[in-house]
């Protein structure tokens, strides 16, 4: 009583712990918390026959704070008092189970003690800032805040705060609101997952509806798209019974759409292949491993005349349904246009087998080139005449065979050709001169011409020197006869004025 301005610790604590008002209590009431205490009084607080001696003063001052301390030991909420310097005067018994100190290692420490390292280095100046301007941010209010305990840890707690008039000493209630916070967290936890659940719930079947209603109203409009499709298509449940059919499948198959619809769908496939499909379908439905579903594979397919032919196959699954789709296009023309191309091609590779033959044949060297004056083929003549290789000749330029003068100048006279259309060498024979590989160059007489449409231009080239070599000795002969001619000319000459002159 001494130390709290006359009035007990009782007094104080009703003072420290007011209730705000709220909605449906409007009044300050006090709250006040009532625990038997019986067990834990001192001999002198029990009940004793009445007496008319009176009890000294000191006595009665005793049993009141014994009271009191027992009602505050008693709370389930820790209690703090301390000083203006926020040195820590008292602390009860929950206030010990809760922090792991002791009330002697409480006692005379700073409250920050309990506090989180970034709280604890802020909080002497925020309680010498109050005392300074008297504004109240915690005092007489309650607010959720985090406290530690002396192994480190920390939980959530309510602090409500409240100074002793007259005392300097200030009061603080703290609640932990771990086991709360714990309860508000599954709670929260499990309202969320309810929650997601409905608005799953809620949004299949909004997703159903849609569907569903989207499906009725666009149902002609699908199936007149369907009808249209240059593919067959089929649509089966679980148990592989068809649900749907275009036009295209009874064209294909020969069936009406009534005979197909409530039918397996084994019935247009060959009897090997239609003997093992609906276990197929079970072993799908029961391990989920997928070997057809979502490929395109070339299958075979039969008639209702007994018939078959090659198609490809594309499924696909509806998701929510439980339906699958099957388009199949017929490969029959595919193969038959396929078949015509491999016989053509075939026989363009013989042909060109015949064509090389010809032109290997050729006493002449052939080079075709491109507008880029690249060298695309050559026959064998060319490389017996120049002396490269096939293999050396194909992706050169073709003025490799050019004496240097004439072959700095051959691509230009291309372009010149391309741009103009002028024609001076294309269509003519001239006589050239061309090299061979070992540096040595020879006359030769060079046929150009275009291959119309190809952008390719054909080049035959006639070795002559043999004929030049011919012709020098045909003139070299002409010309001893001549000589002979004039000696035998003059003999007879002479000859006959020897024999008449006389």
């Amino acid at each position: 009583n001494d130390n709290f301005g006359g009035r007990t610790l009782l007094d104080l604590l009703i003072q420290s712990f007011p209730i705000p008002p709220t909605e449906g209590n409007p009044s300050k009431d006090t709250a006040i918390m009532i625990k038997n205490i019986t067990g834990q009084k001192p001999p002198q607080c029990q009940a004793q026959q009445p007496s008319n001696v009176p009890v000294p003063t000191h006595e009665i001052m005793a049993t009141k704070k014994d009271i009191t301390l027992g009602i505050l030991d008693a709370s389930f909420d820790s209690l703090f008092v301390m000083t203006e310097q926020c040195i820590i005067e008292m602390v009860n018994q929950t206030s010990c189970e809760m922090f792991g100190w002791t009330e002697e290692e409480f006692i005379g420490q700073n409250i920050r003690m309990i506090m989180p390292k970034h709280v604890a280095s802020r909080h002497d100046s925020y309680v010498a800032r109050y005392l300074q301007t008297g504004i109240k941010k915690m005092m007489g209010t309650q607010r959720e805040v985090t406290a530690q305990r002396k192994d480190g840890s920390t939980f959530p707690c309510v602090l409500g705060l409240s100074q002793c008039k007259n005392s300097g000493l200030i009061c603080g209630f703290i609640r932990n609101l771990s086991s709360e916070k714990e309860a508000e967290s599954k709670y929260f936890e499990k309202q969320t997952q309810l929650y997601s659940k409905e608005i799953q719930l809620k949004q299949k079947n909004s997703e159903t509806k849609e569907i569903m209603n989207a499906l009725v109203k666009n149902q002609s409009m699908v199936m007149g798209i369907l009808d249209a499709s240059f593919h067959s298509l089929f649509v089966i449940d679980e148990n592989c019974i068809i649900q749907m059919v275009n036009k295209k499948s009874c064209e294909d198959f020969g069936w009406t759409k009534e005979e197909f619809l409530g039918e397996n769908i084994n019935m247009i496939m060959p009897p090997d292949v239609a003997a093992n499909h609906d276990q197929y379908m079970k072993n799908y439905l029961s391990t989920g491993v997928k070997k057809m579903i979502g490929t395109q594979r070339e299958v075979t397919a039969r008639r209702k005349d007994g018939s078959t032919f090659p198609c490809v196959l594309g499924l696909s699954e509806t998701r929510n349904f439980g339906l699958y789709c099957g388009f199949i296009r017929d490969l029959t023309a595919e193969k038959k246009a396929a078949s015509e191309m491999r016989a053509k091609t075939n026989e363009l590779v013989r042909n060109e087998s015949i064509v090389l033959g010809i032109l290997n044949a050729s006493s002449n060297a052939l080079f075709v080139i491109d507008e880029s004056c690249i060298i695309q083929m050559v026959n064998s003549k060319s490389c017996e005449v120049f002396g490269w290789t096939e293999e050396e000749f194909l992706g050169k330029n073709i003025n490799m065979i050019m004496p240097a003068n004439v072959a700095v100048h051959h691509d230009e006279y291309m372009k010149n050709y391309l741009n103009t259309g002028i024609k001076k060498m294309i269509g003519t024979q001239r006589e050239v001169t061309a090299c061979r590989k070992d540096g040595s160059s020879f006359p030769c007489l060079l046929d150009l011409s275009e291959a119309k449409g190809s952008g390719l231009i054909c080049g035959f080239i006639r070795d002559l020197t043999n004929q030049k070599a011919s012709e020098a000795a045909l003139i070299e002969n002409n010309r001893s006869l001549e000589e002979n001619q004039n000696v035998m000319s003059g003999i007879l000459d002479a000859a006959f004025h020897a024999l008449f002159v006389k």
